[in-house]
């Protein structure tokens, strides 16, 4: 199936229709607020083209704006650091499949509009595909574009092109910090751009109860792609020693995180790890399984895990596990 004018519609203004039993908290899915009945999401028109090159902090390679946003072969800064590609994780497959590394960089450290698939085992990648493949992994929020670009995707790669991407970014250990924690009464002013929210000048404002995960440098990371260009999230005060009490005992609402994923949270055979990855990211899974927008074999077995949780349970969770050393 490829891709067409309609889709990408689809994919990019959705409308916003739908009844939710609690609404998906907007700072975890990319927005201000949430989402509206009869509201759409305006896409953001492409950036215009610039030849000039361009380059980061340790890379030799210079390319245009046009080509590291390339969808078919986008840049790779710094090609000695990961194993070779795989052709579906460099180029993708025209016109239906993006390249992987294009959101989830050639070392899969991910952005918090996305996710970090690096460290995963073979086998968890592979069912979380078969799930997009198969319509079982959708987003709480409607107007989370790439959730159902992922779906596209998974249903036009083959088994092999999937099994290549498993054990490419597998391979890729999950050893350096990526994300740190600060705990604060404050974060800086930012703008939702694309999923990520980019600062915005030196500003402050009331953190109030959400969790502002942006990157070091905004223009590394949005424009550059820059794989080297890690994030802060900012978090309540208090949320990481909350979070340690529910993930290490449970606090009498939930199992203890350790049993399945490891009691140091860097996974246990085929379930995944948890530490030091995006506190967006894990908040909109577990928020996802608990509205059943998320389902599947392993999504059963999380959801009585998520059943009696609040939002600011959720979120003090992933404010701990963000803290943890991957």
């Amino acid at each position: 199936m490829k891709f067409s004018i309609a889709l990408f519609a689809l994919a990019f203004a959705v409308s916003v229709g739908t009844m939710f039993a609690a609404d998906p908290p907007p700072w975890a899915y990319g927005f201000e607020g949430p989402p509206q009945a009869g509201a759409t999401v305006i896409p953001v028109p492409p950036a215009k083209p610039d030849p000039t090159p361009r380059t980061v902090p340790g890379a030799t390679a210079k390319y245009s704006r046009t080509e590291i946003s390339n969808r078919f072969g986008p840049a790779d800064w710094f090609p000695s650091e990961h194993p070779q590609m795989p052709d579906v994780v460099a180029h993708g497959k025209q016109s239906n499949v993006w390249a992987c590394g294009l959101c989830h960089y050639p070392n899969g450290k991910g952005r918090a509009e996305n996710a970090g698939v690096s460290g995963l085992s073979t086998e968890y990648f592979i069912h979380t595909m078969r799930d997009f493949k198969n319509e079982n992994r959708k987003s709480a929020d409607p107007r989370k574009a790439n959730t159902n670009l992922m779906i596209q995707f998974a249903k036009n790669m083959t088994d092999d092109e999937i099994k290549a991407a498993a054990e490419y970014f597998g391979a890729i250990k999950w050893t350096t910090p990526w994300i740190k924690v600060v705990e604060s009464k404050t974060a800086p002013k930012t703008k939702p751009s694309n999923g990520l929210f980019i600062t915005e000048g030196s500003e402050m404002e009331p953190l109030g109860n959400r969790i502002v995960e942006t990157p070091v440098d905004g223009e590394a990371t949005e424009v550059l792609r820059d794989p080297h260009s890690s994030f802060i999230a900012y978090v309540p005060i208090g949320s990481v020693k909350k979070g340690e009490a529910l993930v290490t005992k449970g606090g009498g609402k939930t199992t203890a995180c350790g049993v399945c994923h490891g009691a140091d949270l860097k996974g246990l055979g085929p379930v995944p790890s948890l530490a030091g990855r995006s506190p967006s990211y894990l908040m909109r899974q577990m928020f996802d399984m608990q509205q059943n927008f998320r389902k599947g074999t392993w999504t059963e077995l999380m959801k009585p895990v998520v059943a009696n949780l609040t939002a600011d349970d959720m979120l003090n969770i992933v404010a701990y596990t963000a803290s943890r050393t991957p």
